[in-house]
């Protein structure tokens, strides 16, 4: 018996330089060493008449019988400890191709130091077989005697042998697992690569016979192709960890480019769409921001100049954004029709965005002119709404308490106080309606703060 993982044992070569008798010859005579003593012993009997064997009395007899019950003892002993170390090489041999760390280094250490336990309790077996001849015919009873001592003396060492390497065995059970679990993932991990890249590949036949070209998902899918090389090469050459986590990583990647190529046809559709849907929108932001100029002279005309100074440069600005947009458009037309389908994708976000900035300008200029009328008729309403807001917020400061925290009331107080300033603004032959508005908002935005505020610490008080 070896305890080296890497060499297979075999049966056709003697394991110990040093024993007599090879242990696969001895192993291949266990059966033939099986043979019902009983049956043995009535040899004699059969052939009393004329017999070879000369007999010297009952005790010799009993001798030799006991001796070589003790051999069949031992024999099977030596057979059952040899069965052990095969079962259990392959599992270390399992280990190993999948393992590398110090836990599986130390069980392969120890595993060879069982080895030589088991060599030296073998050739202790295979020696006292050798060494005594229970056959012959003059054997004497002090011989036979001998003969089952060191048999015995062999079993007994070949049992203990077996209880460590039994108790090994049992020990090997996480690593084992680990190791076997792996082993279960490696063939369907592979055959899903192979799979997947079977797959990636037909969705861009199916593509490309449709008209389409789809250049970045052929490159990335030839890319692909040396990480298959080494999955054929198997995990002998690379290991089993690593291909496991190559195989995954290649079905990831077939699978992203099967998904991508089927939805091709649908993206290509959709920017085309988007081409023709932003660009009918530009052309009625240009129409929408011809209409800017007109509100701009009424707000010039009825409100002061703080009302309407931050929105001189509109009607310019969503000229501009919308040239750009167009133009935009245009180089996007054309990476369609290359079908470089990213550089179609980003430049209609570009005019997306350019056509959104000129959509809220150009409403800002209409927005503003509608509350600020509203406000020049009945400023009162806006006053109304920011009170009930401060008015509600103390109540909720008062709730459950005699006088409001400080830090409530001082910035709700802030919050009358300023308001007051802003219904001060009104007066006058030009009021300033703009700031009015915007002072009132934040007013409200702050109070609103304050009641957040208050109901975070209420709803994380203890109850």
């Amino acid at each position: 018996m070896t305890a080296t993982p890497a060499q297979p044992y075999s049966p056709a070569q003697p394991h110990s330089p040093s024993a007599p008798r090879t242990r696969s010859a001895l192993r291949d005579t266990l059966t033939l060493l099986a043979l019902p003593l009983v049956a043995a012993l009535a040899l004699p009997a059969a052939f009393a008449g004329g017999g070879t064997r000369r007999w010297f009395g009952g005790r010799a007899e009993n001798q030799r019988a006991e001796a070589q019950a003790a051999k069949d003892a031992a024999a099977a002993a030596f057979y059952e400890l040899d069965t052990a170390q095969r079962d259990l090489r392959i599992s270390i041999e399992t280990i190993t191709a999948v393992d590398d760390s110090p836990a599986a280094r130390r069980a392969v250490s120890d595993f060879d130091a069982l080895g030589r336990r088991i060599d030296e309790a073998s050739s202790q077996y295979i020696n006292a077989v050798d060494a005594h001849d229970l056959d012959r015919d003059d054997l004497e009873a002090s011989v036979a005697a001998r003969a089952r001592t060191e048999l015995t003396a062999a079993k007994d060492e070949l049992g203990r042998v077996k209880q460590d390497l039994d108790r090994f065995a049992d020990g090997l059970g996480p690593l084992l697992g680990k190791a076997e679990t792996q082993l279960a993932r490696l063939a369907p991990a592979v055959e899903r690569a192979r799979q997947g890249l079977l797959a990636a590949s037909n969705a861009l036949d199916a593509v490309r016979q449709s008209g389409l070209k789809a250049d970045d998902l052929a490159a990335r899918l030839a890319a692909l192709g040396p990480e298959l090389t080494k999955l054929n090469q198997g995990a002998g050459a690379h290991g089993v960890p690593q291909t496991v986590e190559r195989a995954e990583r290649v079905a990831r990647e077939a699978e992203a480019i099967r998904v991508e190529a089927e939805r091709l046809p649908e993206k290509a559709a959709e920017i085309d769409h988007r081409l023709v849907s932003l660009r009918t929108r530009a052309q009625a932001l240009t129409t929408r921001a011809g209409q800017v100029e007109p509100v701009l002279s009424e707000l010039r005309r009825r409100f002061a100049a703080a009302c309407w100074q931050d929105l001189q440069q509109v009607p310019d600005q969503a000229t501009e954004n919308v040239r750009q947009a167009e133009l935009k458009l245009t180089e996007a037309r054309a990476a369609r029709d290359a079908q470089r389908w990213p550089d179609a994708t980003a430049l209609l976000s570009t005019v997306r965005a350019l056509l959104n900035s000129t959509d809220e300008s150009v409403s800002a200029a209409g927005d503003r002119l509608r509350r600020l009328n509203a406000v020049q008729k009945d400023p009162q309403q806006e006053i109304d709404r920011t009170r009930f807001a401060i008015r509600d917020a103390q109540r909720l400061a008062m709730t459950g308490r005699n006088t409001p925290d400080p830090r409530h009331a001082r910035p709700l107080d802030e919050a009358v106080a300023r308001l007051d300033r802003a219904i001060g603004t009104l007066e006058g032959r030009h009021p300033d309606y703009w700031h009015f508005l915007t002072e009132t908002e934040a007013v409200r935005q702050a109070v609103a703060r304050v009641v957040a505020q208050i109901r975070d610490e209420r709803g994380a008080a203890p109850h």
